[in-house]
């Protein structure tokens, strides 16, 4: 009989407790994967901004609208990067907690605006995900040992590419670590790991480049002998295809910058998308 009453006590808190999975909401996709990795099965996650698609330049649905009065966080990059963000948290008339996870970075100038792409830093990214598990477990606290004992994990698999990444780096030769990417999505993975990235675009993709820019680019390419050009998921490749073939620099393939590619794709997880960056810059650099 008390087996009996223990197996029925399961199944009904077993439901409940599904039903009362942290409703969250991530802007982009790099975000939602930090939020899925840290929150397991207690949390439900929404994404905006999908995959293979631009964070710059996206215009909410009014689904987007809905998802975000249910939510109970919303998680979001911040430096400048989600400008059609706040109109939304107000028209939904949310009471959802916003979540700027980019907080305790020091973020790099482009011009005067921040440079919104902290992530492209791994120890960046782990500060991301230490804010994320604090965020859930101020949200719900019955469950914070769960969100930090998975973020301690997901912490040590990004300390590891982080070493990963820093010896394919220095394989590299030093007069070799430059490269052309179509806009200035890289400037953080620069800075932590030593590979000049020169951009036509500026930090938005919104940004177009004039025949000055263009031609300016050409000219450095040819003088520093930059020996590739890479693509990014995101963007239009016809201008990095021009500039490739006006100064004989080859196309090192694409690099994944402001979004994750789907299930099916060369980046679904950031943790796939940095080891798919540095694989496809050292094939074309280091020879």
């Amino acid at each position: 009989m008390r087996r009996l009453l223990l197996c029925v006590l399961l199944l009904i808190a077993s439901p409940l407790h599904a039903a009362e999975r942290l409703n969250v909401v991530a802007s982009f996709s790099i975000l939602g994967d930090f939020v899925r990795n840290v929150g397991g099965d207690r949390v439900d996650v929404t994404t905006l901004v999908g995959p293979d698609s631009d964070v710059h330049v996206y215009t909410p649905a009014p689904s987007d609208a809905k998802r975000i009065a249910d939510a109970k966080l919303v998680i979001v990059n911040g430096l400048g990067l989600e400008g059609w963000l706040p109109r939304l948290v107000q028209s939904a008339g949310s009471k959802a907690q916003v979540v700027t996870v980019s907080a305790g970075i020091a973020p790099l100038k482009l011009g005067s605006a921040a440079d919104p792409h902290a992530w492209q830093s791994v120890p960046n990214a782990r500060i991301y995900v230490s804010d994320i598990a604090n965020a859930l477990a101020a949200a719900d606290p019955d469950d914070a040992e769960f969100f930090r004992a998975r973020a301690k994990a997901y912490l040590d698999k990004l300390e590891a590419l982080d070493r990963e990444v820093r010896e394919a780096a220095a394989k590299i030769p030093p007069e070799r670590r430059k490269v052309i990417s179509t806009h200035d999505a890289f400037g953080y993975f620069a800075a932590e790991y030593g590979v000049q990235f020169v951009a036509p675009l500026g930090v938005s993709t919104e940004t177009e480049p004039s025949a000055r820019d263009i031609a300016a680019i050409i000219g450095q390419i040819k003088a520093q002998k930059i020996p590739a050009v890479f693509l990014e998921n995101i963007s239009d490749d016809r201008l990095i295809r021009r500039i490739a073939a006006e100064t004989g620099a080859k196309v090192g393939g694409t690099l994944i910058s402001d979004g994750l590619t789907g299930e099916k794709g060369l980046a679904p997880t950031y943790i796939d998308m940095v080891r798919h960056n540095i694989k496809a810059l050292t094939s074309a650099l280091d020879h």
